[in-house]
């Protein structure tokens, strides 16, 4: 199903619904159904069509999700782009990328002319709020197109979104994500635009990410109204949950941490919100736990994936979350909310080897899946799509492991696994027996190498505000918890970790500032 027809079909069945609130506008669903056609015959006119790119780079806002749409009517192919990168990073995506129309914020466009030579296919360059030199204004160019309907002629496995991703890892990646990617998930769950049900989403995550692109399609499909947030803060979060009484939430485990650790967090009235989903980085324990405890009511689900997976493919449901029963069945449900919960039905998901070969039960290995909603492959980049996609298998480099009742455990990056002396340490194991030391504000682990033993145990620490534990005090905490060889052998502690938008632990990072060699 092509994703245009999400918003056809809401913009007819409740087209007075709001279908985005965004710094005092107010856009109903026929509304946006109007500033979509706009802007598509717009950009025809430009001579974008079917196969070409058009790129954006801006935070959070209408004209995202309008472009997008635009775009897809076009049978175009949309290239949001992470608003913090380097000039040097954004001419690489431009350059692999070649748009044909370039949409950005203001507060970008110097950044934007800095990297665009060389781009013989850009026809436009559009200012998304407000004029600036030789770039077109949004909103001229939108009443410029004509209010028609169009129809567009590509197929489901044609390509809607390229979205680079950098991972942990390096160079930016073209994720090619199909019509098919987003809508075979939605279409089974989420239920479709409905004139009795009224619903309410706030949008927080970057839409340059997968978690926020789905979100996004989500809603429109299933007739919600957008809250939509440039970036995230936490006073205005908690003031537009609670004027706009938002139902449904997205966020990445820092994000929860900084709501509840913020001295107004009770002052505001946050009832309305019925689920919050989280993912994008792995939940500290602790983190749900309090979560839970701070949300009576509240449905939380866990949604893991990636942008090649074109977002979720195993789930934690609401069912998990709810820490009644035995104190057995109590301590079973605390074990499974370190988990990322059970594949979903439309996906299989296997845990192998490095032959490719199942693991068994509780061994740990790489995730790897397989179903209709994953990529295409990477934009012009037939290598890295070969090692990736492997006889239909997309390998995620997630490690991981089943347990008894088929949950799934993460137990790392394959490329931040540690192999010391022959045995293989889990960083995130490791990671959750610090962040459990009550002086321990966040941690990562990391290996660094060793003659001797190839590679050895580094946890870089941050404190918790006014606590100075000492590095012995760390290692022996572990110790008692850990089998000798998981412990660190030595401790960094910094004021802060380096983290992408969406809270993932950059391990890139700490292993070019943090690895010398463990003294003897």
């Amino acid at each position: 199903m092509n994703t245009s027809e999400f918003l056809t079909l809401s913009s007819s069945i409740v087209p007075e619904r709001t279908a985005m609130i965004f710094e005092g506008k107010r856009i109903s669903y026929s509304q946006l159904q109007e500033r979509v056609n706009r802007l598509a015959d717009a950009l025809a006119k430009l001579g974008v069509g079917a196969g070409d790119r058009v790129a954006a780079i801006q935070v959070n806002c209408n004209e995202h999700i309008e472009a997008y749409f635009a775009a897809a009517k076009l049978d175009a192919i949309y290239v949001p782009m992470n608003f913090r990168v380097k000039s040097d990073e954004l001419a690489f995506m431009l350059k692999d990328s070649e748009p044909k129309a370039l949409l950005s914020g203001l507060r970008y466009c110097d950044l934007v002319e800095s990297a665009v030579g060389g781009i013989p296919s850009l026809r436009a360059l559009v200012s998304l709020d407000g004029p600036k030199g030789n770039w077109r204004p949004y909103e001229d160019l939108l009443a410029s197109g004509a209010n028609e309907d169009r129809f567009p002629q590509g197929d489901d496995e044609d390509t809607t979104i390229i979205m680079f991703t950098a991972g942990t890892t390096g160079t930016p990646k073209g994720v090619m994500l199909t019509y098919n990617s987003f809508s075979s998930y939605i279409l089974s769950n989420i239920s479709p635009a409905d004139p009795e049900v009224e619903e309410r989403n706030i949008l927080t995550v970057p839409l340059h990410h997968i978690a926020g692109m789905q979100a996004a399609l989500s809603a429109i499909y299933g007739g919600r109204t957008l809250i939509i947030q440039r970036q995230f803060q936490v006073v205005e979060w908690m003031k537009l949950v609670q004027d706009e009484k938002a139902n449904r939430a997205m966020m990445v485990p820092t994000m929860l941490k900084q709501l509840m650790d913020h001295p107004g967090f009770h002052q505001h009235d946050l009832s309305s919100l019925e689920v919050i989903t989280y993912g994008a980085a792995p939940m500290p324990l602790s983190v749900i736990k309090q979560a839970i405890q701070e949300f009576p009511g509240v449905r939380f689900i866990n949604a893991f994936g990636q942008t090649e997976t074109a977002s979720t493919i195993t789930m934690l449901p609401p069912e998990d979350h709810v820490l009644e029963g035995t104190p057995a069945e109590v301590e079973k449900k605390l074990k499974r909310l370190s988990s990322i919960g059970k594949p979903l039905p439309d996906v299989e998901v296997r845990i192998v080897d490095e032959d490719s070969k199942d693991v068994p039960l509780g061994h740990v290995g790489e995730i790897v899946a397989r179903g209709e909603r994953l990529m295409k492959g990477y934009w012009g980049m037939e290598e890295a799509t070969r090692a990736t996609i492997r006889g239909g298998w997309l390998y995620t480099g997630d490690l991981g492991y089943f347990d008894e009742d088929g949950y799934i455990f993460l137990a790392g990056r394959a490329k931040d696994f540690i192999k010391r002396g022959g045995e293989m340490v889990s960083p995130e194991e490791v990671e959750q027996v610090l962040l459990s030391h009550p002086q321990v504000e966040d941690a990562a682990i990391i290996g660094v190498p060793d003659d001797y033993w190839g590679e050895r145990v580094r946890a870089v620490v941050v404190p918790k505000k006014g606590q100075r534990p000492k590095e012995q005090e760390i290692i022996e905490y572990c110790r008692q918890r850990l089998a000798s060889f998981k412990k660190p052998e030595s401790v960094v502690f910094v004021e802060e970790l380096p983290r992408n938008p969406m809270g993932k632990m950059l391990k890139r990072v700490l292993r070019e500032q943090f690895n010398q060699p463990i003294k003897a």
